[in-house]
């Protein structure tokens, strides 16, 4: 056995959405992250080892920007019919590409080494390479959803539902226990051109007639089958192989059903794929600064210290799962977008963690609408990124200025609701052929510049000004209707998943007073949020469309420079 030492300004524990984002933000801003994950692939719920396609935000324009939207754009672009092993390839280099980050695949973190109230280090075990790796650093975030640190620091946590009267909620029990939201071992499907019979392990459970499922749709299109769900009344840590064994024989017997008992239309389809490692909902949930409540996810989240968003509904599954004879979950309403504040992040009694994904600082009830993963990938990121600004601020990350951290989330791509970002000055002091396009707000119709052939913005200042930086957001569809990675694979797939509205194709040209001309020109742009880093001194600076991705009209949200 080896032993490999490191020194990071963060390490990340946990490699699914949340903590992807983190270490990448984190990066990205300047800070060393070495990030552990214990599976060979990274997205958690996400990856191919378990198929969760990703939820967010309810409600119109409301889809969450950012590095998630990137990754998203990233995987149309590369992976058009959708694979899954693609699609961990898209997160792998997303990883791979920041030169600040060290990515620790196949490895669990087991230990912490403790100095005082602050984590000095955490040894993990890289099982595929027989090394420990022992990690120093300033801080840790825990995105493991399970919340490893916690009992190896002796952090502050919960875990099953609070009693009613405990934060004056509507939707616990009147009496607190030990109950969760179980886990799901997710099964995908193929459609094919001929019959195809299945024949099930003798193993698996059988289940005779429809009354058998109740309240449980279960014909083969555009359905994930995420309702094959136990756990809640176990342990949803200890007892996660003992699911996996339960859970395949219920998968197989579903499957069975579907083929092989009654009328359901599946006589052309076959059973491709079945996840062995099952997808969590609930488990440990940290004690942080603030405890968000079902009461804040009503109140719309306004904190002063926002800094991400939810909008899914509070969907509470009921913790027997696949046994509950009726309907397994309750859709109680929630806004959308509610706030999450940076408080709900940051450990009440270790001074160097801190967490983002379904671990925050959340009840029960206010989990069930913040634990989807759209939204645990924006907390990672606006994570990542308070731990950058904390570390050059020099303070601790719930005394960064938290005015200028929401200020560079947005700046990010990231939508902070009730925030306007604030546009450089030399953006707003010059003349513009678009006002639109410098009004700090992203998403919405009203805020987007509509051109035709031939059309361009244009930026005029009084004499010649340096540039440095050329901002673009573009028109991704923010309302588009499908999903990141589909349930299943039908005969006929649509192929084309990138985007039409997406600009593909422009130039930027700046003219000196003097008619220096310098330009820059993109001939296959898939993203909606990019930025150019330019050395220009000129007295004009024009945007020039000049293809899209199939839309017939050019779409900018935003064109800036500085």
């Amino acid at each position: 056995m080896r032993t490999k030492n490191h020194r990071a300004d963060l390490c990340v524990v946990g490699g699914g959405m949340a903590g992807l984002c983190c270490a990448i933000a984190a990066a990205r801003h300047g800070s060393r992250v070495v990030l552990l994950q214990d599976r060979p692939m990274l997205g958690g719920n996400a990856s191919s080892e378990i198929r969760m396609w990703i939820g967010g935000a309810h409600g119109k324009d409301n889809r969450e920007g950012g590095i998630i939207e990137e990754i998203f754009l990233e995987n149309f672009y590369q992976n058009p019919s959708l694979k899954y092993p693609i699609w961990d390839s898209v997160l792998y280099e997303k990883a791979m590409a920041e030169e600040n980050l060290t990515l620790l695949l196949n490895t669990s973190c087991l230990d912490a080494a403790m100095d005082g109230n602050r984590i000095a280090s955490v040894k993990a075990w890289q099982s595929n390479a027989e090394t420990f790796h022992v990690i120093e650093a300033t801080y840790f975030a825990d995105c493991s959803g399970d919340s490893i640190l916690a009992p190896l620091s002796g952090a502050k946590y919960m875990y099953g539902r609070e009693a009613k009267a405990d934060f004056g909620e509507r939707i616990p029990p009147d009496v607190a226990d030990r109950k969760t939201m179980g886990m799901s071992c997710l099964f995908q499907i193929r459609e094919t051109d001929h019959k195809v019979d299945f024949v099930p392990p003798k193993w698996a459970y059988s289940y005779e007639t429809d009354e058998s499922l109740p309240c449980r749709r279960h014909d083969p299109k555009n359905n994930n089958y995420w309702w094959i769900e136990i756990g809640g009344e176990w342990d949803c840590i200890h007892d996660t192989d003992r699911c996996r064994d339960e859970l395949l024989k219920i998968c197989y017997g579903v499957w069975d059903h579907v083929k092989n008992k009654g009328d359901h239309g599946a006589e052309n389809w076959e059973l491709e794929w079945i996840g062995f490692l099952p997808g969590k909902r609930e488990s440990r949930r940290y004690i942080g600064k603030y405890i968000v409540t079902q009461n804040d996810v009503e109140a719309e989240g306004r904190f002063e210290d926002v800094v991400a968003y939810a909008g899914w509904s509070m969907d509470d599954h009921f913790p027997e799962g696949f046994a509950y004879p009726q309907y397994p979950t309750i859709y109680h309403p929630a806004p959308s977008p509610w706030g999450l504040p940076l408080r709900a992040m940051i450990s009440d009694n270790i001074e160097n963690l801190v967490f983002a994904g379904r671990n925050i600082s959340v009840t029960h009830a206010a989990l069930s609408s913040s634990r989807v993963m759209a939204t645990c990938a924006i907390l990672g990121q606006a994570l990542g990124t308070a731990v950058a600004q904390a570390l050059e601020e020099r303070c601790a990350v719930e005394n960064v200025n938290i005015g200028r951290l929401q200020q560079t989330l947005m700046e990010d791509d990231c939508y902070i609701p009730w925030h306007t970002r604030v546009l450089p000055t030399l953006t707003l002091e010059a003349a513009c052929t678009a006002d639109v396009v410098r009004n700090g707000i992203e998403r919405g119709e009203q805020n987007l510049w509509k051109g035709s052939e031939g059309e361009s913005i244009c930026y005029t200042f009084e004499g010649d000004e340096d540039m440095r930086e050329i901002r673009l957001v573009f028109d991704n569809d923010m309302n588009r209707k499908y999903h990141n990675m589909p349930c299943n694979y039908p005969l006929v797939q649509d192929k084309f998943k990138l985007p039409q509205t997406l600009i593909k194709e422009y130039r930027l040209e700046g003219i000196s007073e003097s008619g220096e001309t310098f330009r820059l020109h993109v001939a296959d742009n898939h993203q909606r949020f990019v930025k150019h880093k330019v050395d220009w001194r000129v007295k004009s600076v024009r945007f020039i469309p000049i293809a899209t991705h199939g839309c017939e009209d050019f779409r900018v949200f935003d064109f800036e420079v500085k």
